[in-house]
């Protein structure tokens, strides 16, 4: 027998024999608290944002309870009937024990009481999930990851009814069902739960959060801290290609809470897995706060789970969508459940912050805790403040050195850069160093492509990831960013990409109207480096503010460089010739090519090159600094896509050969706009007349751009000193500049 089942048998007996029971512990306490459900009855009737959400909720319950209770045999990916049933099953028990505390109607509990004994019944003698994909699978769902989503929220459930039920029912319940559940997600899945990665997160917090309610000691520990000896050897992969184990690592809810977060509260995997994270997180802090409150959980390295919820809301474009940064689902907002519990505690135990509540405001529903009624209650009086968000850094790595994703806005959101220099991102990450995407108020100008998934889309993979989430998604040439000879960074190796991150060389938005993100990457491509610097300028002669893109590339041999520009809408103009072939075929063979239809080419204009395009009743221009060899390649992505998983996009790309230290320089203008409601079309043209290189050399490069007036504008980036402080002269064309700090314009 193995060590590892030797344990789980040990444990399994002892909690058999001593299962610990403090029946003076008092219930519930996770969430709601025996003091917060006072408080939440006195105000009924008195609170209408709360009184509305409750009404909701127990017009969902209601029907569920109607429809009566069904726990199938497991049998479906996400997305088939099986993973659908025993997911609602878990949100609809947490939302009736809920309305059991609040509303003291017996029948919710009784639907709790009945929906756990008929789980216990089952769950005895309940084979792993029959479906094989995962590297996990569960019991009730098919990888663990679902089986602790379940077990969170019936935590959760349990909690609300435990003194409503018998001792011997919590026994049984306890002995046959949570006890043998929570060993199963962590002592027989190591590989899941003994690591740093949302699904442990979402392990460890299950654990947790079933073990404060029974009190077992040992499952709180295990939770915060992991599994001492697992057995696992170091470097197995999982599904998604990421590591399963490394030398060395760290383990449990805490480690979670300390490695993937930054400082600033940004999550590595980005917004849309910290989007999934945070209800765990959040979740199993704010138990552990209210029956643990001295270890202050909730208050782990410096508050970075309240952080993270305003790391979060910055992360989402003018509509609360989130940036689709790694693999990131496009829609997915400030409007998801797991951000109305965000924005509820952060609000609560998060200082009170009158902004947040604009949100709740816009969410239209809150929390039926404590928390939930705060909000309520703040907006109920008027306290409600609009939440701006401003142009923002925001670091990456466990001490804020390993990267970060640079935002930059004007006006009211109106254009915002999204510049990203951040680390791999765990197995979630793509390969896409110094990538960039680009939006007018909640419209994509430039995009970045987001994963290949039909979320819980059964005919769809299950509505699991597709093979083109790593051929096409993940690949170098999917995003806004150089590529080399048409190879991925890293070469696509996830153990390597997981060494290296870009540096910041510097980030300035102390001038409204120049605001200035600037990173470096040495490790991308051996041998080569790429410094990309991206500054958001309003002149006064432009209508509005347009982007300057510098893209310097400094490399120990010759190659063919790609840089593309996916940009959304519709072409409607261009100052170069092309071809367009009569039968399409794929740009390549690999690394994404593969995936991308050549629609066009031709070769670019002389100096600059200019493509224009109509997107959501706005026009843009590209404006790009272009050398007479440079190739112009329009392209659609969809290629070698039989089953038609990709989105039939477009992209711009430019393409350099047999070049070793180059500059690509390109300004995107946001112009004009369009109504086919009045046909009537305004300032259709771009602005610019001439761009030029005036000056490029290891310490300095110079950009001027001239507007169809006469009016000049010079850009000049230091690019071997970045110090605020350092004072700069250099002289082009006879004329000599100074200034202070990175960069100077005029």
């Amino acid at each position: 027998m193995s060590i590892q089942k030797a344990f789980l048998l040990l444990t399994t007996v002892l909690g058999l024999i001593f299962a610990p029971h403090s029946f003076a512990q008092e219930h519930p306490s996770l969430i709601l608290t025996k003091a917060g459900v006072e408080k939440i009855r006195a105000n009924l009737g008195k609170t209408p944002l709360f009184d509305a959400s409750l009404e909701k909720v127990k017009q969902q319950v209601d029907a569920e309870i109607a429809l009566g209770i069904d726990t199938p045999i497991p049998k479906d990916f996400s997305g088939g009937y099986t993973h659908y049933r025993h997911k609602l099953n878990f949100v609809i028990a947490q939302k009736a024990g809920v309305l059991y505390q609040i509303l003291q109607d017996d029948k919710y509990a009784i639907y709790v009481r009945d929906m756990l004994l008929q789980y216990e019944a089952m769950y005895k003698n309940l084979p792993v999930h029959p479906q094989e994909r995962s590297y996990a699978r569960g019991k009730l769902f098919w990888q663990c990851l679902n089986d602790s989503n379940w077990l969170v929220y019936m935590s959760q459930a349990y909690d609300t009814i435990y003194n409503f039920l018998t001792a011997e029912q919590r026994q049984k319940l306890e002995n046959n069902l949570f006890r043998p559940f929570a060993n199963f997600i962590s002592l027989e899945n190591p590989a899941f739960y003994n690591r740093i990665h949302n699904h442990s997160t979402w392990g460890n917090a299950a654990v947790g959060m079933i073990g404060l309610v029974m009190n077992d000691e040992e499952l709180i520990q295990r939770a915060l801290y992991g599994i001492e000896d697992d057995g696992l050897p170091v470097g197995g992969v999982d599904n998604d290609g990421g590591t399963i184990k490394v030398k060395g690592q760290k383990k449990g809810f805490l480690a979670n809470l300390e490695d993937p977060f930054s400082p600033d509260g940004y999550y590595t995997e980005g917004p849309y897995y910290q989007r999934y994270a945070m209800y765990p997180f959040l979740i199993f802090a704010l138990a552990m706060e209210n029956t643990r409150p001295e270890l202050k959980v909730l208050q782990h390295k410096n508050n970075v789970l309240l952080k993270g919820v305003n790391a979060l809301l910055n992360l989402t474009d003018a509509d609360g969508n989130f940036f689709p940064l790694n693999d990131g689902q496009k829609g997915m907002s400030y409007y998801t459940a797991s951000l109305v519990t965000a924005v509820n505690i952060a609000y609560y135990y998060g200082g009170k912050n009158p902004q947040l509540l604009s949100i709740a405001q816009k969410q239209n529903q809150v929390l039926l805790d404590q928390s939930g009624l705060a909000v309520a209650i703040a907006i109920r009086e008027g306290k409600a403040q609009p939440y701006v968000k401003q142009s923002i850094n925001l670091s990456d790595g466990i001490n804020g050195q390993q990267g970060g994703v640079g935002i930059l806005r004007y006006g009211n959101e109106d254009l915002t850069l999204v510049f990203k220099y951040a680390a791999q991102g765990l197995s979630h990450g793509h390969y896409d160093k110094l990538s960039f995407s680009y939006y007018q108020k909640g419209n994509e100008v430039l995009q970045d492509y987001g994963l290949v998934r039909f979320v819980n889309i059964g005919q769809k993979g299950g509505g699991n990831y597709l093979k083109e989430n790593a051929t096409w998604a993940k690949s170098t040439i999917a995003h806004n960013t150089l590529s080399q000879n048409q190879q991925m960074h890293f070469g696509g190796k996830y153990a390597v990409a997981s060494q290296h991150h870009s540096e910041l060389y510097f980030y300035d938005d102390s001038n409204a109207d120049v605001q200035v993100v600037s990173a470096t990457e040495s490790n991308a491509y051996p041998g080569s480096k790429m410094h990309r610097t991206m500054a958001l300028i309003k002149d006064e002669h432009f209508e509005q503010a347009y982007l300057l893109d510098i893209m310097k590339v400094d490399s120990n041999s010759k190659n063919e460089y790609d840089l593309p520009f996916y940009y959304m809408g519709q072409v409607i103009s261009t100052n170069f010739e092309y071809q367009t072939p009569t039968n399409l075929q794929p740009l390549g063979d690999k690394n994404g090519y593969q995936h991308l239809y050549l629609e066009g080419k031709g070769k670019a204009a002389a100096n600059n090159t200019q493509f224009s395009w109509l997107g959501n009743g706005k026009y843009f221009t590209l404006t790009a600094i272009t050398q007479p060899s440079d190739q112009i390649l329009l392209t659609r992505i969809g290629a070698n896509d039989p089953e038609f998983n990709l989105r039939r996009d477009a992209g711009f790309m430019l393409r350099r050969s047999n070049s070793d230290n180059t500059t690509f320089v390109s300004i995107v203008e946001a112009h004009g706009s369009y109504s086919p409601v009045s046909e009537l079309s305004l300032n259709s043209s771009s602005n610019i007349k001439s761009a030029s290189l005036l000056y490029d050399t290891d310490q300095y490069t110079a950009v001027e751009v001239i507007d169809i007036k006469g009016n000049q504008q010079v850009f000049i980036l230091s690019n071997q000193n970045a110090d605020k402080s350092k004072q700069h002269k250099v002289t082009i064309g006879g004329k000599t500049y100074r200034w202070q700090g990175p960069y100077y314009y005029q």
